[in-house]
């Protein structure tokens, strides 16, 4: 795809394959340009994933105060430096990173984008032009004692980090207002069923105390993940043999950036097994595809639960929030559990791109961290904003029908297992059979047997609600 750029100026950059004119404007230059023209794929730019840009900021201002108290670069390169990669990680340039996010190179693109941007940019701080090189230069002095094979998993990393923490936010936030309705509803008996079957009374309440505990599940996993995001192999640079930087660099850069991020990074053992593994991403992403079934799976309740709503199972009523038909009048569907499950169907994709990436490594280095990295985080974006989504505008508002669900209870045959103890498996099963083929309910069927009395049977329905209660 051409590109044509409607600019009043340029500036001319050279590279390896030659020269070409950048707008002035651009605070990135000819590598991003190239890999603009190149990758023309999802249309989704990398400035679009503001937590990878932050975390792009953090090292490259971590590295140039390693670099300067190391001696790789004087004071007056580090501090404009320095301080044009704060305005990154603070999200002032997030519209001049323009590289698609899915790329070749193994993230290189992606790098020099922002050794780019924040060049130019520590040229204007530092009272020059844009692409004034021989000044501050994007590769020499931004990128000093680094390399993309080191800093792009880092900063893959931190944001990862970053957003994991904002979903545990969001999944806490739809447990307390499942944790709201269980209390709501500890007192409704309904039936519990297996395999789409009545089976055993329960209450409404334990059912959504259920999807509360298996949610809180999820956000132990999600914690467990992020020391193993934590080890680093900063300043390992190409393949993790420490080429090109100084003694105690990846000791000092990883030190520096966990002060700048408030997080205990480390420094991985074997730095030349960590540019090349990319098992954390793995696991990163199982536990989001984890996460993300038992999001469905509630979802999948919740519609069958609240189905009809005279026609279906109707036992509870979801929040109408629009319309669910042009043809049928007074339709509403369960429009806010259907977008849950696709966030779902996405994560369970991406967790197989995420699988077949990370498999197709090769030697030293994982080419195809870039498509991991845009699995990953659209997983973690969309997931959170699922959460909250199904917490404000489902949950929140969730009413049951407690009278209907009363006469469900004592109206289904599953009710006599309860009977079983009392009773006998023999008895209670003949009044399951007499109440199927007369059509009657569990009461009629043991007053007609001679097995029960009204009075026995408020005292079986008085024990159940003792049991299920919550």
């Amino acid at each position: 795809m051409s590109h044509t750029w409607r600019v009043s100026a340029t500036r001319l950059e050279r590279d390896l394959l030659g020269e070409r004119e950048i707008p002035s404007s651009a605070y990135w230059g000819i590598h991003t340009l190239r890999a603009i023209e190149n990758f023309n794929i999802s249309g989704v730019p990398i400035g679009h994933y503001r937590s990878l840009i932050r975390g792009l900021g953090f090292i490259k201002e971590a590295s140039a105060k390693a670099n300067l108290q190391l001696g790789v670069i004087t004071q007056d390169l580090a501090t404009p430096i320095a301080a044009a990669s704060i305005e990154v990680r603070d999200g002032l340039w997030d519209a001049e990173f323009t590289v698609d996010a899915i790329q070749g190179g193994a993230g290189t693109s992606t790098n020099m984008n922002a050794n780019e941007v924040i060049a130019n940019r520590a040229l204007e701080i530092a009272g020059f032009q844009k692409g004034e090189y021989d000044q501050i230069h994007p590769l020499n002095h931004v990128n000093a004692s680094q390399s993309t094979n080191d800093v792009y998993p880092t900063a893959i990393k931190v944001s990862l980090i970053i957003e994991i923490l904002a979903l545990l936010e969001a999944v806490t936030q739809l447990r307390t207002a499942l944790a709201k309705k269980s209390s709501e509803f500890s007192d409704v008996v309904k039936m519990g069923r297996t395999q789409l079957q009545d089976a055993v009374p329960m209450t409404l309440g334990q059912e959504f105390a259920a999807f509360d505990l298996t949610l809180g599940e999820d956000q132990s996993r999600l914690r467990e993940i992020i020391p193993l995001l934590s080890e680093l192999n900063l300043g390992g640079t190409a393949i993790g043999t420490r080429l090109n930087t100084p003694d105690g660099y990846a000791e000092l850069v990883v030190k520096i950036l966990s002060e700048l991020c408030e997080h205990p990074f480390s420094l991985a053992e074997n730095l030349i097994e960590a540019t090349s593994d990319t098992g954390v991403f793995v696991s990163t992403s199982s536990v989001l595809k984890r996460l993300a079934i038992k999001l469905s799976k509630i979802s999948n309740d919740l519609r069958l639960l609240s189905s009809g709503p005279r026609a279906g199972f109707g036992e509870i009523n979801l929040p109408a929030r629009q319309a669910g038909s042009s043809i049928m009048p007074g339709k509403v569907n369960p429009v806010i559990p259907e977008a849950v499950n696709q966030v779902a169907f996405q994560v369970i994709g991406n967790d197989l791109t995420v699988t077949m990436a990370s498999e197709a490594g090769q030697l030293q280095l994982n080419a195809f961290e870039p498509i991991i990295a845009r699995s990953l985080m659209m997983n973690l974006v969309y997931l959170r904003r699922a959460c909250r989504m199904l917490a404000d505008f489902c949950i929140d508002g969730i009413t049951a029908n407690r009278e209907f669900l009363r006469s469900e209870v004592e109206n289904s045959i599953g009710l006599v297992t309860a009977l079983a103890p009392t009773l006998g498996y023999e008895a209670a099963a003949s009044i399951a059979k007499y109440a199927q083929s007369h059509n009657c309910s569990v009461r009629e069927a043991g007053l007609a047997l001679g097995l029960l009395t009204n009075e026995s049977f408020d005292e079986l329905l008085g024990d159940i609600r003792g049991l299920t209660g919550s």
